[in-house]
């Protein structure tokens, strides 16, 4: 079965159990980046973990770089391919890998330079303000394997490709587990390098998952000359996913913010959870990855009904899954936490936090699949206003009034913000349908 078939034709949730595990087993490998250097770094040092937490933020925002990058080039392409523009696909394709080498120069001298105030303003703490600019400016400067990666990755997709994606991410990750505990505590006669240790084997494992998926991912240049144009339309499609990822930077430096008025030991507590929040949540982003080229290709052919179907599908086996993660932070938090810590002061924070955030879960995947619904339709403008509305419009205000009245009054930001975030959601789908049911 060609592509064209495989996305208009083929049943719905035969697509998305065909694409989708692939893609769960390749996120849930490249959630144990983080989730291993913290697990690591925690049992090396309590002021590495915290460290962790407050350059997650950044790392958002580089992730945010390369990975919008590549959803704008790979929505293009499935658009292209669902009307036949089989040449065109491939133009696109071949601007990636300039463009990502580009993205990737700036972003890696601007942090350079930036992150000795980045670390001060989110700690007073000289060793952990230390250890933020050891190992944000590794991870930072030396990125160029996510960038190219992320862009290549997104061209295999679009094709339909998802087995090279999810071996290149499989294998980089493995490095990255294997390299943590060597480079960190200095074992087989390596150097003891600590939380730079860490760094250098996240920054490994990047190239070596760029590396397998380069042969295929990167395309022939089209000429310079349809560069402008080309480079404004991936933007154009891949905005939506940047700035929903970059206003996750933004909001979770605000929160950190809030939270260092209270203590180190709160702003640990919601670095944790956005590692345990990222492991149960790959369900969710791998739906997200797969109906993206689907909800594109048939939305370009004027099927309407199949993008809607798609959508309510990616919905109800999201929330499915999610109810697992629900009940996990609600139950079992402490033993989450002793996985990366046992500070009591951590662990007694999170004993309220967690099920209060946990319960936020089936909220949070309507609220974050809508802005890509919308991004893969070309209705840029509703899923940009669901992000803002969501990430700046909400999270950071809610998060400051809760916590007026208290550290445990914060955490209640996260239900309450997604809530009417799914709620605004509703309403500008229906409203997207009435419309495009009436042309």
């Amino acid at each position: 079965m060609d592509t064209a078939q495989f996305f208009g034709e083929a049943p719905i949730h035969k697509v998305l159990c065909k694409l989708a595990p692939p893609v769960m087993l390749a996120q849930l490998i490249q959630a144990l980046y983080n989730i291993v250097d913290s697990l690591f770094v925690g049992r090396f040092s309590q002021s590495g973990l915290t460290a962790l937490s407050i350059i997650y933020p950044l790392q958002l925002l580089m992730i945010a770089l390369a990975v919008g990058t590549g959803v704008g080039i790979n929505t293009v392409m499935a658009a292209k391919l669902g009307v036949g523009e089989k040449e065109k696909a491939e133009q696109y394709a071949g601007v990636g890998t300039p463009l990502a080498l580009a993205m990737w120069l700036i972003f890696a001298v601007i942090c350079w330079f930036a992150m000795p105030g980045y670390a001060r303003m989110s700690t007073d703490s000289p060793e952990v303000i230390e250890e933020v600019v050891l190992y944000g400016r590794i991870v930072c400067t030396l990125s160029f394997g996510l960038f190219t990666e992320s862009v290549w990755t997104k061209v295999l997709q679009a094709e339909g490709n998802m087995r090279t994606p999810m071996i290149a991410q499989v294998l980089g990750a493995l490095v990255n587990i294997v390299l943590d505990p060597l480079l960190i505590f200095g074992l087989w006669g390596l150097p003891r390098m600590g939380i730079a240790g860490a760094a250098a084997a996240t920054v490994a494992g990047q190239i070596v998952a760029a590396a397998i998926v380069f042969p295929g991912g990167c395309r022939r240049s089209p000429k310079a000359a349809v560069y402008p144009h080309y480079v404004r339309k991936i933007f154009h499609m891949g905005l939506p996913n940047m700035l929903m990822q970059s206003a996750y930077t933004f909001y979770i430096l605000g929160l950190n913010l809030v939270l260092a008025t209270f203590s180190d030991a709160a702003v640990t507590a919601l670095g944790l959870y956005y590692k345990w929040q990222t492991f149960f949540f790959i369900p969710l982003g791998a739906m997200q990855t797969c109906i993206v080229p689907v909800i594109s290709f048939n939305y370009a052919a004027r099927n309407l009904e199949r993008c809607r179907k798609t959508l309510t599908e990616a919905l109800i086996f999201g929330m499915a899954l999610m109810f697992i993660g629900t009940l996990c932070f609600v139950f079992i938090p402490v033993p989450m936490l002793h996985v990366f810590t046992h500070d009591e002061a951590v662990i007694s924070i999170c004993r309220v936090s967690f099920p209060i955030q946990g319960i936020s879960f089936l909220p949070l995947v309507s609220s974050l699949t809508f802005p890509v619904f919308f991004q893969a339709v070309g209705a840029s403008l509703k899923s940009s206003a669901l992000t803002v509305i969501r990430t700046v419009v909400l999270f950071v205000p809610l998060g400051w009034l809760f916590s007026r009245f208290g550290l445990d009054y914060f955490w209640l930001t996260f239900p309450v913000t997604d809530i009417i975030t799914t709620t605004v959601g509703v309403i500008l789908y229906r409203q997207f349908l009435r419309r495009a049911q009436a042309q």
